[in-house]
């Protein structure tokens, strides 16, 4: 009993950062991970209940192991709980957006699309995502001194197909074109050629050279992306955090080629109001990493916050716009996401804004957790309709 109460408190600790705020960089992955992985943390926590609940009569440690671990069961259940509601409200974000058939996968593509938002099967036992044809990893230019690199990842099948250039994240610091491989790979099995992009990284480059690598990127891309199989009229930008926010700046900046849609995962859009309003509580100091990308605070570089902000680029040439967020995010708040969203719609643009209630930030890490499932839907759904589509 005593190991059952040891087995309880642990999970009820690690159930909690469901709901609490993470107030130092050593809890972000316990933030992050907890609502993702909550559905095994409850079946977990209802079998110590269960076990314990055969010794509450003649044991106080049983009684309070069942106590304890009915609390945690109750509370790593709240994500799924919600979800129902969460789902059913994205779609109708969708339609408005897209209309009534945003959420219809062409015939030939509908196997390899996923069915649905959310699958237990795939809560449980692990979510089976598509690969393409093996990596090719290429360089596309040397910048500084420093070796600018691309993987390319293409469906198996032969032709010319829709391109998308994914940016990671990584606070403009650290990171590689490796990160997020299989995700690109998936999108490569959905008939996608993808373009997996480098970048210099900060304190060392300071912006605008972040900027530069992109429309370096970007110009490579249009130059050689039909030896890859890459219809380059038909292309989209995607990045997750610092990514999504290079990937945002290169599709509403005066791009260098046509970009027909853009994709931001959790990603700053206003870095000045970010730094004068940063979140509560701060864990891995906004303040200091702004300063890191662009040399300096706001008073001492105000055009240079107002330039690296995607809200400050947004005009009626901008393209559709797919922005997700978790709503617990404490490194990216998730109303910037609502921010750009509004500024969109101000200006006529196509934008969808999806917020999770229960997700923190990069919290597609745990790709079979409820957001990464909820997140990879909404974008095949959106990357098909406009992309792919007419």
């Amino acid at each position: 009993m005593r190991l059952l109460l040891l087995f309880a408190v642990g999970l009820a600790f690690v159930t909690s950062w469901i709901v609490m705020p993470p107030f130092h960089a050593v809890l972000i992955p316990l933030a992050v991970g907890a609502p993702e992985v909550s559905p095994i943390l409850c079946v977990a926590a209802v079998v110590v209940a269960l076990l314990a609940g055969l010794g509450v009569r003649r044991s106080r440690t049983a009684r309070w192991a069942c106590v304890i671990a009915l609390a945690a069961a109750a509370i790593a259940i709240s994500p799924v709980a919600r979800a129902g509601a969460v789902i059913r409200s994205f779609d109708q974000a969708m339609r408005d957006a897209l209309g009534p058939d945003a959420l219809t996968a062409p015939a030939p593509a509908e196997s390899s699309f996923r069915s649905v938002p959310l699958s237990v099967r795939d809560l449980l036992l692990g979510m089976k995502l598509g690969t393409g044809r093996a990596v090719r990893s290429v360089r596309f230019a040397t910048s500084g001194g420093t070796d600018l690199i691309v993987d390319v990842h293409q469906p198996v099948a032969d032709g010319m197909h829709p391109a998308i250039v994914q940016v990671y994240g990584g606070a403009w610091q650290r990171g590689s074109p490796h990160d997020d491989g299989r995700f690109a790979g998936h999108l490569a099995s959905l008939g996608y050629v993808v373009f997996s992009v480098d970048y210099r990284h900060a304190p060392q480059w300071k912006w605008p050279a972040q900027r530069e690598d992109m429309r370096t990127a970007l110009e490579w891309i249009r130059a050689h992306g039909g030896e890859y199989g890459a219809d380059v009229s038909r292309l989209a930008m995607l990045g997750r955090s610092a990514g999504a926010h290079l990937a945002l700046m290169a599709a509403y900046d005066a791009p260098v080629i046509p970009i027909r849609a853009v994709v931001s995962l959790y990603g700053p859009t206003d870095l000045e109001d970010g730094y004068r309003r940063p979140p509560r509580p701060d864990p891995f100091d906004v303040r200091r990493i702004e300063e890191a990308l662009l040399g300096g605070t706001p008073d001492q570089l105000p055009r240079q916050y107002r330039e690296a902000s995607p809200v400050t680029h947004v005009s009626r040439s901008s393209p559709p716009t797919l922005l997700i967020y978790g709503r617990r995010d404490h490194i990216v708040l998730p109303r910037y996401g609502a921010l750009l969203h509004d500024r969109l719609r101000q200006a006529g643009v196509t934008s969808v804004f999806l917020e999770i209630p229960w997700a923190e930030h990069a919290f597609d890490v745990v790709p079979n957790g409820p957001s990464g499932q909820i997140a990879l839907y909404y974008t095949e759904r959106f990357l098909e309709h406009v992309v792919r589509g007419p």
